[in-house]
């Protein structure tokens, strides 16, 4: 339910969707990175993430438990999680 919606409302703050060679860009990076998190956390769904966005903000957080994984990818989670309570706190 929230994936695409999140999706969409990267790119509506001008986020990319593509590169210039076609190839998914951060817009579909941070859905990945919240699919990841779910993964991590074992949760069933996007909602479990949307129930607990401030428990995982300091978890991944630079001073969490899970501050190494919150880093991966030149702190692309993190930055994911972080958008993510954004887009709750506008919808």
């Amino acid at each position: 339910m929230f994936d695409w919606d999140f999706k969409n409302w990267l790119v509506n703050r001008g986020y990319k969707e593509y590169t210039p060679s076609g190839n998914p860009s951060t817009a579909y990076d941070y859905v990945k990175r919240i699919n990841f998190v779910i993964e991590q956390e074992h949760y069933n769904s996007w909602q479990n993430v949307a129930d607990n966005i401030d428990f995982l903000l300091r978890e991944y957080g630079e001073t969490g438990k899970k501050a190494m994984l919150g880093k991966k990818s030149h702190n692309s989670v993190i930055s994911a999680l972080r958008r993510f309570k954004e887009f709750l706190e506008d919808n």
